[in-house]
């Protein structure tokens, strides 16, 4: 999977999605999605195989199991493994559920 197919898969879940921010207000929930750095496999002064670490943010209003099952149920279909943390947002009054994932060779 590379990053296109990574926003193709996150659309498909019927919510606003955007890569890094949005330009204009959007209500929630919606999702965005940004590279935080990379992992590569390297040896003999080579990247053999390049491994994206991605950031998938799902933000809600409220405590919102529906559109985290949406979210998780996208990353499993599409096979991307994930490690997922919770935080409130005050400033905002939003939860953002972060999703750790990785994009391998992409």
């Amino acid at each position: 999977m590379n990053q296109v197919e990574l926003h193709t898969a996150l659309k498909s879940l019927g919510m606003p999605v955007a890569y890094l921010a949005f330009k204009d207000t959007v209500a929630p929930p919606f999702i965005t999605y940004q590279f935080a750095y990379s992992g590569d496999l390297m040896a003999d002064n080579h990247n053999y195989l390049e491994i994206s670490n991605f950031q998938v943010e799902l933000y809600t209003v409220k405590k919102d199991l529906a559109s985290e099952k949406k979210v998780q149920d996208a990353l499993k279909v599409a096979e991307l493994p994930y490690s997922k943390t919770e935080t409130w947002i005050d400033e905002e009054k939003m939860f953002q559920i972060l999703y750790e994932i990785q994009l391998i060779g992409a």
